[in-house]
């Protein structure tokens, strides 16, 4: 399956953030490829983050970038991206302070259980993450193995929102991702 095929499946069901993530392709390829998602995205009235790449991000219009903490530096990404969204990855309180402090409109923050998806050190558990949410005033993307059996755990230490990869991509990703806006839908409910 595509990735424009996995995000149109996805966005069918209701999931509303897309993050476009692509380590291996050239400049051009992420370019080329995110031109599209950004069309489907739009279809679906849904947000469209580009990983890494601020440029690529302004040049299709996404509605933001994803900075990790080797990227370019949140202040510099903030004068080319202006008003658009500007999250960056965050693994310790330092660094989730330092991206609240210095304008980001959201963090990642994680591996919160270990992950398969990429090599993101060492887990850090709900417990810090229940730190971060209760020193940072801004949205915490909890990110890192979170799966549809320790979802509960996430939201209850108080993450906005999860960044999900492989337990959506797994197997059934239809039904997976259902099960995902389900959750999140009974969760406003209560």
């Amino acid at each position: 399956m595509s990735i424009y095929e996995a995000v149109f499946t996805v966005l069918k069901t209701g999931i509303k953030f897309i993050q476009y993530r692509e380590k291996r392709a050239s400049r051009r390829e992420i370019y080329e490829e995110a031109i599209k998602l950004r069309r489907l995205t739009r279809h679906f009235n849904a947000t469209l983050i580009i990983n890494d790449h601020a440029d690529i991000a302004l040049a299709v219009d996404a509605d933001g970038v994803h900075l990790g903490q080797e990227d370019l530096p949140l202040k510099e990404a903030r004068k080319i991206m202006g008003k658009k969204i500007v999250g960056i990855s965050t693994h310790n309180l330092e660094q989730a302070k330092e991206a609240d402090e210095g304008g980001a409109d959201y963090i990642g923050f994680g591996p919160v259980f270990h992950t398969t998806t990429k090599d993101a050190g060492v887990p850090v558990g709900v417990d810090k993450l229940r730190i971060i949410k209760q020193n940072v005033s801004i949205p915490v993307v909890a990110i890192g193995g979170i799966s549809l059996e320790n979802i509960e755990s996430v939201v209850d230490a108080g993450a906005d929102a999860v960044a999900m990869a492989t337990a959506i991509c797994r197997g059934d990703m239809a039904g997976n991702a259902e099960r995902l806006v389900k959750f999140f839908r009974s969760k406003r409910v209560k």
